[in-house]
């Protein structure tokens, strides 16, 4: 115990010289998506910093106090993009969760989830392909455009939701069909690792045939490695840094014994973590951390490398007037995490789609992955903004570059009874390569 608490007043020391560059200043007030709802200072991170002064006499007085608080967030990136005094809030909120799990212990039903589950890729595509042959014993087919199910039953997590259901055939069982794709193509082609992520993987293996489609297009080869797993970012936003270090280690070890030249996610969320997340919160000295240094440079969003690196010609795009309306929304974790926001919409120009731009096109959609489950009512209020900025464009498809904020605003759209479909910008351009 003694050593785990050496181990504990370290790491809240650590924390404590992150968060002391917060000037107080309520710069994040005013694009806190949170904020913009309830109107409490508890709920904006300027709020939430001040909490963590003092953060080791806390944990001991009130540890559920400061886990709830901690927890009232979406990780959406909003403050710390918009922060002049440059404070890394999702690093810091996501090492006080880890803090509060090593002190308070991880939840069982969490532990079975996260430990004995997503952190052992082959054992949670196992489960998956078991549930979902039974999904549609507890799910109903809406009859809507978004191809969403709501539940047939009253059930606390999916009442009142409009969710996507698990694919029929996931990602990984079509590798064999994928890699034939950029098979004839020459050695000399640039080679491209495609990290799929649990939501492409599992959910829109649609993307992913889009992805392969729009690579092969242009003359890249495209490598899929058999065995990959869940980027860890639920894990880590829950606290768990046990499951989050060993899915990191297992992806480590697969990519090791890849030829690649860069790898590509089309899951914003995931190419910010790989990106961001894994070497931050690593080992800073040593092999790991020059091989993940090396991955995270090597990594970027399929919409940044199509039209930066792969077909720079796609730029120049023009929109064009009479065709399909499109808007686009800017995931979070695309635009203010990486930057990315004028390759998106160059992609859905080059689609032939008009590109109508939404107000507030950044502004979060409410998802922020298990922020949903906890509190979807306060994740539903922030959608329905949302929903509402895209049908003023009055478009007929709303584009984004994040799974999971596809599913977010798809249950926003089901709700309203909208005929809008949900795209990924990718998936438009494949379609227009026939």
């Amino acid at each position: 115990m003694g050593n785990n608490m050496n181990s504990l007043v370290q790491q809240v020391r650590e924390l404590e010289d992150m968060v002391i560059n917060c000037s107080r200043c309520g710069m994040c007030q005013s694009v806190c998506p949170l904020f913009e709802q309830t109107g409490r200072e508890a709920d904006v991170s300027r709020g939430k910093l001040s909490l963590l002064t003092g953060l080791m006499e806390k944990v001991f007085t009130d540890p559920d106090g400061v886990d709830e608080r901690l927890n009232r967030c979406l990780l959406c990136g909003s403050c710390a993009s918009n922060c002049p005094s440059g404070v890394n809030v999702l690093e810091i909120f996501i090492r006080a969760r880890a803090i509060l799990v090593d002190y308070k212990g991880l939840p069982a039903a969490k532990k079975v989830i996260f430990r004995s589950l997503l952190s052992k890729p082959g054992t949670f595509d196992a489960l998956l392909s078991v549930a979902n042959k039974f999904q549609g014993l507890f799910a109903k087919a809406d009859k809507n455009h978004q191809g969403t199910s709501c539940a047939r039953f009253i059930s606390p997590l999916l009442d009142d939701r409009h969710f996507k259901l698990l694919a029929p055939v996931p990602l990984h069982n079509q590798l064999s069909t994928l890699a034939e794709k950029s098979a004839h193509l020459p050695t000399t082609a640039p080679r491209v690792l495609f990290y799929t992520g649990c939501l492409v993987d599992k959910i829109f293996p649609s993307i992913g045939h889009a992805v392969v489609k729009a690579l092969t297009h242009h003359g890249a080869r495209v490598v899929i490695p058999k065995g990959q797993g869940c980027c860890g970012i639920p894990a880590l936003a829950s606290g768990d840094r046990d499951t989050f270090d060993t899915l990191v280690d297992h992806h480590l070890e697969l990519m090791r014994t890849q030829k690649f030249d860069v790898m590509i996610t089309a899951c914003a969320t995931c190419t910010s973590t790989i990106k961001k997340l894994w070497p931050a919160l690593s080992p800073q000295e040593g092999s790991k951390a020059a091989a993940l240094k090396d991955l995270a440079a090597k990594t970027m969003d399929i919409n940044q490398y199509l039209v930066d690196h792969l077909a720079p010609e796609l730029k120049d795009a023009q929109s064009e007037a009479g065709g399909e309306r499109v808007t686009y929304h800017d995931p979070c974790h695309l635009k203010k995490s990486l930057g990315v926001a004028s390759q998106p919409r160059a992609l859905v120009k080059a689609a032939g789609k008009e590109l109508v731009e939404m107000a507030g096109s950044d502004k979060c959609c409410g998802m922020g992955g298990s922020f949903n489950l906890y509190h979807y009512d306060l994740s539903s209020a922030i959608g329905g903004l949302k929903q509402e900025s895209i049908h003023a464009t009055g478009c007929t498809t709303l584009s984004a570059g994040c799974p999971a904020c596809m599913m977010q605003i798809s249950d926003m759209l089901a709700k309203a009874g909208s005929s809008i479909k949900v795209k990924h910008p990718v998936e438009l351009y494949a379609d227009r390569l026939g």
